[in-house]
């Protein structure tokens, strides 16, 4: 959402980061490292010239990837269980995240997304870097929604981004889901999010 305004200020009127950032932070960055090396290191993935679906390798990845999505207090809460869907955390592993990634991703597209991840930075556009004045030159208005608990772009960094942006309002997501809740995960937070985005749309 953030490269919309930021490569067409002319054209883009309104955007909505949900869940992300305007650059990637040491933080995730280095996170990142931990499902790459869990994929690129196992014994099927052939140094990405596997003839068959590496399964080990996506496996671990999924499995290195999952308790970063949410935050410390939906797992203390068990909210893995998804109400009775799964029977333990184990399960929930298997059946969501390993399971999530065997049936819709390829091993080699999942490393290429995760060095675009690494690398996000709108200023590397223009400004030749320099953040500020790359944030200082969006001209459409923004609502930026960060989640409270998001372990990837937390309210921290969207607040470091507000000190640049001269049309823009912060609205943080009070929620125990992490960065899923902004994906979809459950109702009172969808619910939360279509009523500032229906809000902040009906805007003049």
């Amino acid at each position: 959402a953030y490269y919309w305004p930021v490569m067409y200020p002319d054209f883009v009127e309104r955007y909505i980061p949900i869940c992300g950032s305007a650059r990637t932070s040491p933080h995730n960055e280095c996170f990142l490292e931990g499902p790459k090396a869990a994929l690129s290191a196992s014994k099927d993935f052939q140094d990405g010239h596997y003839k068959s679906t590496p399964q080990h390798g996506i496996r671990a990845f999924g499995r290195a990837y999952s308790a970063w999505a949410y935050s410390q207090a939906w797992f203390a809460k068990k909210g893995y269980l998804y109400g009775g869907k799964y029977a333990t955390l184990n399960d929930f592993l298997r059946e969501d995240w390993e399971a999530g990634f065997l049936d819709g991703w390829d091993a080699n597209d999942l490393l290429t997304l995760l060095k675009t991840w690494q690398i996000a930075n709108v200023s590397l556009i223009r400004n030749e870097g320099h953040f500020a004045n790359c944030l200082g030159a969006i001209k459409a208005r923004g609502l930026i929604m960060p989640c409270k608990t998001d372990l990837y772009f937390t309210p921290e960094d969207s607040q470091d981004e507000m000190k640049y942006l001269t049309n823009a309002r912060l609205v943080v997501i009070d929620s125990e889901w992490g960065h899923m809740s902004g994906g979809g995960s459950n109702t009172q937070d969808d619910e939360f999010i279509q009523a500032e985005v229906k809000k902040f749309l009906e805007e003049p």
